[in-house]
């Protein structure tokens, strides 16, 4: 990743943004798709006793994509994909054009040889809680517009778009509900953000030793399915807390969203739409990383050894 140019060759902060936020907006089109199937699983709750209602809308990955497709139009798929490129724009350029500068940070000036996996981790979680901190309006209205497609046969809209969103909201819960939600989102990137940056460098670094492999496209392959898997098994709870406390205003505190759906919907419900999210996360990261490895060859200077 970043983290091996620097013996080798420079790269610096403005072309690695640029390099992150362009694969990260490619990533983001190419599978928002799945991330709406897991915002409406994830927001979809165990129907009450005796309510008539015994079988969920939406079934898994693929049902939840055929069910939004058929009832909404196809276009309900791509819901909240302008504010989502607003997101990875300035969170994805931020998470990882930050993310070696801190590492260094980390390390200290006289450092020599390979960088421990726990410093890795601590840098990859500074630059995710920072990034998402300033990114969180973007994933607040991306959520919210995702959102709408749950709402009964013929109730008004909320918002017509995304930046009726971002002004719907200020002007109707003011300025600081555009950080709604920041806390567990503050925790699930934080963490995701450290799963997939330190286990991409860990993962490709291992591969790398293996012998027969190489720098190229099956090494970035293999290393980004590594790090969306362990994104998923880590950031998952948080995010299905995240989902439920931007796309619906009952719950009064991260606390109190996470004591309702472990008592309403059980502890499995953290791990609802698990599938969609690890299909969504998994091929996120392989598309980024792969497009991120090939883009940023176009900022990198080489430097005397």
């Amino acid at each position: 990743m970043v983290a091996d140019l620097k013996s080798k060759s420079e790269i610096s902060f403005a072309g690695t943004f640029a390099s992150s936020a362009f694969a990260a907006c490619f990533a983001e089109i190419c599978t928002i798709p799945l991330d709406t199937a897991k915002v409406r699983l994830q927001l979809q709750k165990k129907a009450a006793s005796g309510d008539g209602v015994g079988v969920p809308k939406y079934r898994g990955m693929l049902g939840t994509v055929a069910t939004i497709a058929r009832e909404e139009g196809l276009a309900a798929l791509w819901k909240g994909i302008v504010p989502g490129l607003h997101r990875q724009c300035l969170y994805g350029g931020l998470r990882i054009g930050l993310y070696e500068p801190v590492k260094n940070f980390y390390c200290g000036d006289d450092f020599v040889g390979d960088v421990p996996l726990f410093k890795k981790v601590l840098a990859a979680l500074t630059t995710g809680a920072l990034a998402i901190t300033v990114a969180n309006p973007t994933d607040l209205v991306k959520v919210r517009l995702q959102a709408e497609g749950k709402l009964p046969p013929g109730a008004p809209r909320r918002y017509s778009g995304a930046f009726s969103a971002y002004s719907t909201i200020i002007r109707q819960e003011g300025l600081g509900a555009l950080w709604t939600g920041i806390g567990p989102n503050i925790a699930r990137n934080a963490i995701i953000n450290a799963a997939e940056l330190a286990s991409y460098d860990q993962v490709k670094e291992t591969i790398l030793k293996i012998p027969g492999f190489t720098d190229n496209v099956v090494t970035h392959l293999l290393a980004g399915l590594g790090a969306g898997f362990f994104a998923v098994c880590i950031g998952s709870p948080v995010d299905v807390v995240k989902s439920r406390m931007m796309g619906d205003s009952a719950y009064k505190s991260t606390l109190d969203c996470f004591i309702k759906t472990l008592r309403n919907d059980g502890p499995l419900a953290f791990y609802k739409g698990f599938i969609p999210n690890f299909g969504r996360l998994g091929s996120w990261n392989v598309i980024m990383f792969l497009t991120l490895e090939q883009v940023k060859k176009l900022f990198i200077k080489d430097v005397p050894n």
